[in-house]
């Protein structure tokens, strides 16, 4: 346990789960989908869906995918902010069954086109995890630089991808390894200690086998 679990972040108030984490979801989610977000699907479960408004968690979580801090005082304005940048958005509630109740179903699109469908979850003072990407599992807190790659379930692609990191002097901090089925389609989250070159993307996204590449950058865009 650290000091963050006990008194939480600096931010707007007034929740940490409710406000703190969506605005961490949000912005989370814009830096997968690695170009500003034009239009948004929110689905929000459980508490979220139950207590979201009174804490602001819609506004807050919109003020994330704008790109706003958790301690940005325009929070509470993000829905104005979002029209002035032609972010459009819809806001409904879903029943995600066993999720955790501090959760949030989103179809996002960018500028380009460019599609991200994300399940994530505020866990507690302002902490957060990520569970789904584009319906495959993912389990990454949104920490460290992070490299996710849907692939087919096939032998050899978890070596082109440590390779690669070990070639580029890319220390792999965790490692998760999902399939929906033998011989379908996988996942690979890998959370790492240094950023990811993009040439290093741009090579894998072009090997053949694998499907879509995601990355979670923490460099200031």
């Amino acid at each position: 346990m650290n000091i963050m679990d006990i008194i939480g972040p600096v931010m707007v108030g007034p929740s940490s789960s409710h406000t703190a984490g969506a605005v961490k979801i949000g912005q989370i989610s814009r830096k997968l989908l690695a170009e500003p977000v034009q239009q948004a699907e929110i689905c929000f479960h459980g508490s979220f869906l139950a207590t979201g408004k009174g804490h602001g968690t819609d506004r807050a979580l919109v003020a994330g995918l704008l790109g706003l801090a958790v301690d940005d005082e325009n929070i509470p304005n993000s829905f104005a902010i979002a029209a002035e940048r032609n972010l459009t958005f819809s806001i409904h509630g879903i029943d995600l069954g066993d999720a955790h109740p501090n959760t949030v179903k989103m179809k996002l699109t960018g500028e380009s086109g460019r599609t991200l469908e994300i399940v994530a979850a505020s866990i507690g003072g302002g902490q957060i995890r990520i569970c789904e990407i584009d319906g495959l599992t993912a389990n990454f807190c949104g920490e460290y630089p992070t490299l996710i790659v849907h692939n087919l379930d096939q032998p050899g692609h978890v070596t082109e991808v440590t390779s690669m990191l070990a070639h580029k002097s890319v220390n792999i901090a965790t490692m998760q390894l999902y399939r929906d089925s033998r011989g379908g389609n996988a996942v690979m989250v890998i959370e790492c200690d240094q950023e990811v070159p993009q040439e290093a993307i741009r090579w894998l996204e072009h090997l053949e086998g694998i499907e879509k590449v995601t990355y979670l950058s923490l460099e200031e865009s």
